[in-house]
This record gives structure tokens, C-alpha cells and sequence, in this order.
């Protein structure tokens, strides 16, 4: 198990990458949250699996109207009592 916080920066705000984030990580069995930043970028925390996280982001690179430039990933605490995954 890991976690990761990882910042998504290109054409991912205005375009249903938040509900696409949550739908994919909660069928992955992953935690976490994500939110949209004031500069444009959206900032995720994620856990779970190594192979279910880089599943998610390639699932997220496939989606329609989503364009992921960059992604800053950076390993982080894992948040033992965390249970689900959400949009805030």
C-alpha cells in the first residue's frame, strides 16, 4: 500500500476530470480525494496499490476532453484510517 500525491496540470479543469477521478479510483479500490487549485492544475491524494494508482492515470489520460500535460507525483504517509475516495 502507498500514497501519493500527485498535481495534474494541462486542460484538466472544466472538463469532468474530478467525477472521471472519482469513478476510476472507486472501481480500482483506491482512497483518497481530489480538488481543483486556484492556478489551474488539480491536486489529487490517492492510495492503494502501486499498479491500481498507474492504472488510474493512464485511465485518466484516456478519457475524453482530458488532455494531461505534466504530473508531479511525490510518495506520502500512508492515511491508515482513510475509506473511500472524494470530490472536494
Amino acid at each position: 500500500m502507498v500514497r501519493r500525491r500527485l498535481t495534474f496540470s494541462g486542460m484538466v479543469q472544466g472538463v469532468g476530470f474530478r467525477y472521471r477521478s472519482y469513478y476510476i479510483a472507486e472501481s480500482l479500490g483506491l482512497t483518497g480525494w481530489v480538488k481543483n487549485q486556484w492556478d489551474g492544475k488539480v491536486l489529487m491524494e490517492v492510495q492503494g496499490s502501486e499498479d491500481a494508482i498507474d492504472r488510474l492515470i493512464i485511465n485518466l489520460g484516456k478519457q475524453r476532453f482530458i488532455y494531461i500535460e505534466d504530473i508531479d507525483i511525490r510518495d506520502i504517509p500512508v492515511d491508515e484510517h482513510e475509506k473511500s475516495f472524494e470530490i472536494r
